[in-house]
């Protein structure tokens, strides 16, 4: 099992900038993925980014360029700096664990935290 802490959600004006960070603790293979998701009322989870233990990362395209990924892999922590940040980006962002080892790779999540982007 793999137990996520996230915090760092606010309300923030556009444009504004916010940091998001997980901690996982647990059983934590070598072989995983660290992330955030987000999700809007009546809609579905949706990747914000994503970062392997190698350090291969993936963004939503909606947020390239305003957005960081970066994980410390020794204190198996993730953050998510947040930049230039419009409205259309308020929603519950998720921290995620995907463990690479299993088939299919299994995911864990954390309890969600609010980011209101708001004048």
């Amino acid at each position: 099992q793999v137990q996520l802490v996230e915090s760092g959600g606010d309300l923030v004006q556009p444009g504004g900038s916010l940091r998001l960070s997980c901690a996982a603790s647990g059983i934590i293979f070598s072989r995983n993925s660290m992330g955030w998701y987000r999700q809007t009322p009546g809609k579905q989870r949706e990747l914000v980014a994503a970062v392997t233990t190698g350090g291969t990362t993936n963004y939503a395209d909606s947020v390239k360029g305003r957005f960081t990924i970066s994980r410390d892999n020794a204190k198996n922590t993730v953050a998510l700096q947040m930049n230039n940040l419009k409205p259309e980006d308020t929603a519950v962002y998720y921290c995620n664990f995907r463990n690479l080892i299993t088939v299919p790779p299994r995911d864990y999540w954390g309890q969600g935290t609010q980011v209101t982007v708001s004048s």
